[in-house]
């Protein structure tokens, strides 16, 4: 599955920091928003991060635990990346495993954030564009042009303008979101971390989605806006009462993790334009995307149209921009909302340029770019992201279009029931297999019978197994609602070990084809019911 041409190689930078050498600079985040940038030495552990922050940002950190993604930073931090966001959660369960050190002096502890007003979390030097953006923005608040709050949507966020009052980026702080601490708009009540709007989604994490979704789109492809994660210092962001800590005591000195997106001039969203007269390309483009990253927030008003009327023959044309990426890759196999299903364009068979990107498409070298550049994205994400693109990629070699593969992963409602999706029921044959495979060879492993063991092998080899399990199988098929409670997840993909995941995977190509056919076969005069996206709910 090689992808040369859609990708690059690692940035050294990125690389060079990620070693145990040198000094690296983190972002230090607490579960109520409060934000302070470290810089890290080689003596430095979890123990004096913490002090450093109980110092400066005046917030407890007893019974705390310092993580960053799904690794529990337990002392030694030299693993840790440059530019690595960091959480600061409770662990009302257990005392810190730390282990004892020697006390520094307060004064060597306490550390004042002297950083620009906007930072750029990463590597930067991958991202050029943006720090002409964020240099635009910064001359524009030193010329005392304040940001703009967005008063539609559910979480905060704010246009950051150069210094013609023009808009450059829309910024989302991590704090802010849905649920989060310092909300603006009531939905508060849960700490960062913790299950947001959607279950497989954290509170707090939306934003690195948001930047994820733009590194994937290699060279552009379906149009997302350039987008970043930062460090930004602004007194205009929110402050809920009753936030734990006194780390925001001046107002002026409000620093925020955020996600930072260039802003696209545009005359509509699609909600508000006839979508027949949208390019077949670019519906397939963001199709493509969404179905890599499981989006499961994909509606009309998340797609900017911008009309390409020049007065030389282009009337009526227009350019699809995509945003809004915070509910993709989740932690465990969702039902996504695609609306595009819906458009008579994703109806229509793939072009050779698009087969080519899908077919050049490498989920484990996107896998390893995601964790080099943003080192918190935790496995279970990856995993969804492996297992959507080899899924897409087997559906358009076989000849599936857009719409009959977001068909494929998307879930029905049944008698007041919803049912696993059919890449959900694959995925869980696919288990299946695995499981009554280590049961036999575990069973089997106790048999001093040579011959015994000898046939057995040859049996699962000779492909025998799958038919074994055949009947069962259908069953499991045929009465999903019996076998499957009402979930947000039926089949979670974290629960394999490294060894065991490869194995699944194995399996789960195999079933695949069969699957296609099938699909195709059955699907002449069905239609999916149309459903209400996360953001349509409300």
């Amino acid at each position: 599955m090689a992808a040369a041409a859609l990708r690059g190689p690692f940035s050294s930078e990125c690389l060079e920091n990620g070693s145990q050498l040198g000094r690296r600079r983190v972002f230090v985040q607490t579960e109520t928003g409060c934000v302070l940038g470290i810089e890290l030495d080689g003596s430095e552990n979890a123990h004096t991060v913490k002090k450093k922050l109980q110092l400066s940002l005046n917030v407890p950190t007893e019974e705390t635990l310092l993580t960053c993604g799904d690794r529990v930073l337990r002392n030694d931090l030299s693993t840790v990346r440059n530019h690595s966001p960091l959480l600061l959660t409770r662990n009302c369960l257990h005392r810190s495993s730390s282990t004892p050190c020697l006390s520094p002096l307060a004064k060597d502890l306490y550390q004042k954030d002297v950083s620009c007003p906007i930072e750029v979390i990463g590597c930067s030097s991958r991202l050029p564009v943006t720090n002409q953006l964020v240099e635009a923005i910064v001359v524009g608040m030193n010329n005392g042009i304040d940001p703009i709050p967005v008063h539609s949507g559910l979480g905060g966020a704010y246009l950051f303008r150069d210094s013609d009052g023009a808009n450059v980026a829309i910024v989302k702080p991590t704090d802010e979101e849905p649920f989060a601490p310092n909300n603006p708009k009531g939905f508060v009540g849960k700490a960062l971390g913790q299950p947001g709007l959607k279950g497989s989604v954290r509170v707090g994490e939306t934003g690195f989605r948001e930047v994820a979704a733009y590194l994937l789109d290699y060279d552009g492809f379906a149009n997302v806006p350039l987008t970043a994660l930062v460090k930004i210092t602004h007194p205009i962001f929110n402050i809920n009462d009753g936030v734990n800590g006194n780390c925001h005591q001046q107002r002026e000195k409000i620093s925020k993790i955020a996600s930072f997106q260039q802003f696209i001039l545009h005359d509509c969203d699609a909600n508000d334009h006839g979508t027949s007269s949208f390019p077949v390309s670019s519906v397939h483009r963001i199709g493509i995307l969404d179905i890599r990253i499981l989006n499961t927030d994909r509606h009309a008003g998340n797609i900017l149209v911008r009309k390409l009327d020049d007065g030389v023959g282009r009337f009526n044309q227009v350019d699809l921009v995509p945003i809004d990426h915070g509910l993709c890759l989740p932690e465990s196999l969702e039902d996504p909302y695609f609306e595009w299903i819906h458009w008579p364009q994703a109806s229509i068979p793939f072009s050779e340029d698009e087969l080519q990107y899908i077919a050049n498409l490498d989920p484990f070298h996107d896998s390893e770019m995601l964790r080099v550049e943003l080192p918190m994205i935790r496995e279970a994400c990856l995993r969804v992201l492996v297992l959507c693109t080899i899924f897409l990629k087997e559906a358009a070699s076989f000849g599936l279009c857009l719409a009959e593969v977001g068909e494929m992963m998307s879930r029905e409602f049944l008698t007041h029931a919803e049912e696993p999706s059919k890449l959900e029921l694959i995925c869980i044959e696919a288990k299946s297999v695995l499981h009554d495979c280590e049961m036999m060879f575990n069973t089997t492993s106790s048999i001093d019978d040579d011959e015994s063991q000898f046939d057995l092998e040859c049996e699962v080899s000779n492909g025998n197994l799958s038919r074994i399990l055949e009947d069962k199988l259908s069953i499991k098929n045929e009465s999903a609602n019996e076998h499957f409670p009402t979930s947000s997840s039926f089949f979670p993909v974290v629960d394999m070990n490294e060894d065991q995941w490869q194995t699944f995977l194995d399996e789960f190509q195999k079933l695949l084809h069969p699957a296609f056919a099938n699909h195709k076969a059955g699907r002449a005069g069905l239609r999916l019911t149309r459903k209400f996206g996360t953001s349509c709910k409300f």
